[in-house]
This record gives C-alpha cells, structure tokens and sequence, in this order.
C-alpha cells in the first residue's frame, strides 16, 4: 500500500521547486533492486519499472494520454509524469479509475496512496500534514536535514484508525493487517514498507535522490543510497 506526497511549485519562494517522499510496501519476500543508474542508459536513475516515459522524447501530458487510451487492458494504476525545462515546469496525473482524463496539475501539495490523488483517507491526510510542516522548514535546514525530516515522516508508525475507507476496497488480504497498514510505515510478519524515497529538486535544477531501501526480510537491515546530479534542462 504504497503513498506518496509531494509539493510541485516551479515559482516558489522555497528553495526547491520539487519534493518527493514516497514509502513503497510490498512482499518482504519479493525480490528488488535498490534504485540506481541503469546500465545501459546511464541519464537514468530509476527503481521503477515504468520505462517508457523515461526513454521517450515526449511531453507528460502526451504520454499520459497515450497510456489512458491503453488503460482498460491493465488493473487499476496512477502515474504520476513531471517535465522540468526552460519553458516551464509540469506535472500531470492519470488515474485509471478515475473516469476522467489526464490532467495537468496546478502548483501545490498533493497525496496518493493506493486509490485516486488526494483521496482522503486519514493515514493520507495526517502524512499530508507532516509533509507539509517539514518542508516548512525548507529554508532553514540543509538538503541533508530536509531530508532526514522527511523520512522521519515517511516512518510515522502511527495507526489511523478506523481505517474505512481502505477496508472498504474489499481486498482480502488487506483485512487480516488492516490495523497494521493504516500507518504511513507499514510493519507486518511478511509484508510493509521496503523503501523510503526522497527527492528535492532545487531552483537551478540540481537533484538530490536518497533511498532507503530493506535489505533484509526482517526489516532490521536497511541500506541508504544518496545521489546529486543536474538536470539536463
């Protein structure tokens, strides 16, 4: 049950343009690579196996509507697609049970999880709320103490409950941990969060990806990968 906040405000005053944190849960059993560069192409940094917008030369908002009129041929899916250039930074969102069509965002703070962007479930909006109050800070601390705030955020294991609206999905799997996955981190015998990302994208386009990605199956073990570079804008 993967969630992810993020502020997109190409004319801020802050110091970034773009931030990202984002949990991934999954099988602690299914096998994963920590992001990195690919090795075939390496202006690729990605642990994602979304590709074709990435090798593409194509805006966001055209790709996603390519993808939508593919999306029946899929199960339910969002994708999120961002373009930072001289003419002007964009993000766009497609959520193929949305009924509706791709759509380009306006500047803000959003939150997705495992439904449609900024649907309201609570372990959303309390995550959307301490996003918001770290990055507040943004001025104040360095990239690397903006980002140690925010993955403290991405580890809030506090459950929300009652937890409804994720019941209400009707997954089976879902109701046995329904406590559990009510959090933002997620921690069950066989199942939660395996890797923290965050990403801060700052006014002269340079990049700072961190993860923190699991190594172990018993979530003890966990290994941070750091990587700065420029955009190629």
């Amino acid at each position: 049950m993967c969630i992810i906040f993020f502020q997109f405000d190409p004319h801020s005053v802050s110091a970034y343009r773009f931030i990202l944190a984002a949990n991934r849960d999954e099988y602690y059993s299914r096998p994963s690579k920590p992001a990195d560069f690919w090795g075939n192409n390496s202006e690729i940094l990605s642990g994602n196996l979304v590709t074709n917008f990435l090798t593409e030369d194509v805006d966001g908002l055209t790709y996603l509507k390519k993808v939508s009129s593919e999306g029946h041929l899929y199960n339910g899916f969002n994708l999120i697609t961002a373009d930072f250039n001289t003419k002007g930074d964009t993000m766009c969102y497609y959520g193929s049970k949305s009924g509706q069509e791709p759509k380009t965002l306006e500047p803000g703070i959003y939150g997705l999880s495992n439904s449609l962007l900024e649907t309201p479930w609570k372990k959303l909006v309390l995550g959307k709320k301490l996003f918001t109050d770290a990055i507040k800070q943004s001025n104040e601390l360095s990239p690397e103490n903006l980002v140690q705030e925010l993955i403290t955020v991405l580890n809030n294991e506090e459950f929300q409950m009652p937890a409804t609206d994720i019941e209400e999905q009707g997954q089976d799997f879902i109701r046995p941990i329904l406590k559990e996955i009510s959090a933002l981190f997620v921690r069950t015998s066989s199942y939660g969060t395996r890797t923290n990302t965050v990403i801060l994208v700052d006014a002269k386009g340079h990049v700072n990806f961190t993860e923190r990605t699991m190594l172990s199956p018993d979530a003890n073990q966990w290994k941070v990968s750091s990587f700065q570079f420029e955009l190629e804008i």
